[in-house]
């Protein structure tokens, strides 16, 4: 029996997900993990247990759209400098981690403990696992 494409849609979505489960799995310190499309939109996403948010649901829906826009708007200077593998931004409270691969961008927080040996080690992780 051929899957119609919101069934194929459904399975793609599930593969996401249980990526995104292994990839929190990779450090006590990724506080959430989710993959967003170019257009900011949250395809999944998974916070640890336990902890706490830090950004409102409409801050949220800025900050993804903000870095999809960002990664859209770079992506035209790609072939002159290559394309992204990630980037890390550094604030106060979190590091974040972001992945832009085919299927969207990976977008991973990081509690404020993460040190740049610890972001090393993670990242290589996380692109073995993406």
């Amino acid at each position: 029996m051929t899957k119609t494409p919101n069934q194929k849609w459904e399975d793609e979505i599930i593969a996401y997900r249980k990526k995104c489960q292994r990839i929190l799995l990779v450090s006590s310190s990724i506080r959430y993990v989710g993959l967003i499309n170019e257009y900011g939109r949250t395809l999944t996403g998974i916070i640890k247990q336990g902890t706490m948010p830090l950004l409102k649901p409409d801050q949220v829906r800025n900050e993804f759209f903000l870095i999809s826009t960002m990664l859209s708007m770079r992506s035209t200077n790609y072939s002159s400098i290559g394309d992204m593998d990630y980037a890390i931004f550094k604030h106060k409270k979190v590091t974040l981690l972001v992945f832009s691969r085919k299927e969207g961008t990976y977008y991973i927080s990081m509690g404020e403990d993460a040190t740049f040996d610890l972001l090393s080690e993670i990242i290589s992780k996380i692109k073995k696992l993406i």
